[in-house]
């Protein structure tokens, strides 16, 4: 008897992989046979070790190319994997500290002693709870605060979490629009300040062209010579004379 169970270990494949996942995720327990030298083949999944025949406490089966629904206990046992490629891995939604243990997927080969049988060994830790920590610009009212319960939900799962309630004070100016309008005063006082100067540069030059600039001549006019014309008549011995009124 014993010799016989020897030869039924030693002929039948066998495999273990450790998988370790959280609470509350979706894991995948592998689980892969050659279906193109063996053909589409029934699989089943099952918690505990692989038994000689089908599964032990047996989770879904299929029949080649789908999943056979009257054999699924739970909807959170899926297959996600190319069946007809010969991917048979086993998805676990929504994962507890229960789901801890030992898994076993049996591919049934046609032949005498053929199956495949893969372990796989599931590890589920618990996820860490989220905790809130205080901004930097919040302060606290009391150290009596009063204490609430949160509940935080995490991939079907409700975590509860204990928070303190802290009073925040209103803040009347962000203080990024600080530096803001310091560097618009300052830019504003150069402005000023440049303006300030190019009237003052612009001041002195006018007051040096007026300093510098010769005063216009003055044109004398040279008194017009008046010439008088002067008859000169020429005395006539036996000329009457008369004067002109």
């Amino acid at each position: 008897m014993k010799i016989l169970v020897l030869l039924l270990v030693l002929l039948t494949v066998s495999e273990c992989v450790a998988v370790t996942g959280q609470t509350g995720q979706n894991i995948t327990l592998p689980c892969k046979y050659d279906i193109k030298t063996n053909g589409p083949t029934e699989v089943c999944w099952g918690r505990g070790p692989v038994p000689n025949s089908r599964c032990s406490h047996q989770l879904l089966a299929t029949d080649g190319y789908k999943v056979k629904e009257e054999t699924r206990v739970s909807s959170r046992y899926q297959l996600k994997g190319r069946l007809d490629e010969g991917d048979v891995s086993l998805t676990i939604m929504n994962i507890t500290e229960e789901d801890t243990g030992l898994y076993g997927c049996r591919v049934e080969i046609s032949g005498p002693f053929n199956d495949e049988k893969h372990h796989v060994n599931l590890t589920v830790k618990r996820a860490p709870r989220l905790t809130t920590t205080p901004s930097s610009d919040t302060t606290s009212s009391s150290s009596d605060s009063p204490q609430t319960t949160a509940a935080t939900p995490t991939a079907g799962h409700m975590t509860s979490t204990n928070s303190t309630l802290i009073a925040t004070s209103p803040i009347t100016a962000p203080a990024k629009e600080v530096p803001m309008l310091v560097l618009a005063s300052v830019v504003f006082l150069l402005l000023v300040l440049v303006t300030a100067g190019v009237l003052i540069m612009m001041n002195r030059r006018w007051k040096n062209q007026k300093v510098l600039s010769p005063p216009p001549k003055m044109q004398m006019q040279s008194p017009t010579r008046v010439e008088e014309n002067i008859y000169q008549m020429d005395a006539k011995v036996d000329g009457d004379y008369e004067m002109c009124p």
